[in-house]
């Protein structure tokens, strides 16, 4: 919160807009009551930027999202060590699938078959010889 590109953001911004756009930059939608005890706590003194930023920030819905958009990098990172938009791949498509995938069965890689498919993918199998 130090930072002066965080401060340029948010020190001008009244607690509402503060929440606000806190809240639009995680791509969540919080419903009208969770938003506003977030305000309420800003202007009533029983909570900080800091303690609002923190809340915002360990939403479940937010904290599940990152985990799978996470958890799909860290795939191709372990499995195939490149990037999603490397060689073979121009753009994120494929990591897009995989997002998307991952997301219909709620975070089980499992029953994703994730896992499965990049360690029988060919470009996986290439990196230990023909």
């Amino acid at each position: 919160m130090d930072r002066p590109d965080f401060k340029n953001s948010y020190d001008d911004k009244t607690n509402a807009q503060y929440v606000d756009a806190l809240i639009a930059n995680t791509g969540v939608t919080f419903s009208q009551p969770e938003r506003d005890a977030l305000v309420d706590g800003l202007d009533n003194a029983t909570d900080t930027r800091a303690s609002v930023l923190h809340k915002v920030a360990e939403n479940h819905t937010l904290a599940q999202q990152e985990f799978n958009r996470a958890f799909v990098l860290m795939q191709y990172f372990g499995y195939l060590r490149r990037n999603p938009n490397d060689f073979p791949d121009s753009d994120y498509t494929g990591f897009d699938f995989w997002l998307r995938k991952l997301n219909q069965f709620n975070g089980d890689y499992q029953k994703a078959e994730m896992v499965k498919a990049f360690i029988t993918s060919t470009e996986y199998r290439q990196r230990f010889g023909p």
